[in-house]
């Protein structure tokens, strides 16, 4: 880590985000845990790549809550430290109710902000690390698979390279676990 980023990261206050981020703790995620891990691990990613933003990274903390606990108080959110704009970055990656994932996806790929496009990938990165066969059925998984290259892969080559290469990475392991699966079960 550069001592830039250490700095950044030293003078980061996300307990209160992480606080909004517990409503997700009873919110089951259909690859198993919940999500509050999940946006736990969305934030590590993003860490991991370097990114010490404090907007983006206060978003990835409760980049779900939106549509996951649609009653939250989003005034309660604009209070906190850099609120507005995390209330904006988040609403900007929330699927609103009756848009198809097509459509939502396609909306961030076009139009979003390089930090809606940094946050999807994240997310999605985290999403295809817990994807696995034994709880999501092959032909969901392959669909999964083939947005992830058609809509994420994309925006991870605009905004992150490296975060391209390990979108592909993991969409080829997981491509290769349906092949085997696809062969046992035959």
């Amino acid at each position: 880590m550069k001592d830039g980023e250490k700095e950044e990261l030293i003078r980061l206050t996300v307990a209160p985000y992480i606080q909004k981020a517990t409503a997700l703790i009873g919110v089951a995620r259909k690859v198993g845990g919940n999500q509050f891990r999940h946006m736990m691990a969305t934030f590590t990613i993003l860490i991991d790549y370097h990114y010490t933003n404090p907007v983006l990274l206060k978003a990835s903390l409760i980049h779900d809550l939106f549509e996951d606990v649609p009653d939250t108080d989003r005034n309660l959110i604009r209070l906190l430290d850099n609120g507005n704009e995390v209330v904006k970055l988040v609403e900007e990656v929330t699927r609103i109710p009756g848009e198809s994932k097509i459509e939502y996806l396609t909306k961030i790929l076009k139009y979003g902000s390089k930090e809606a496009k940094i946050l999807k990938v994240a997310d999605r990165i985290s999403n295809l690390t817990d994807l696995h066969l034994d709880v999501i059925i092959q032909e969901k998984m392959a669909n999964y698979l083939e947005q992830s290259m058609e809509y994420i892969f994309p925006m991870a080559e605009e905004v992150n390279h490296f975060m391209a290469i390990e979108i592909k990475d993991l969409v080829e392991r997981r491509k290769m676990y349906l092949e085997s699966w696809n062969v046992m079960a035959h």
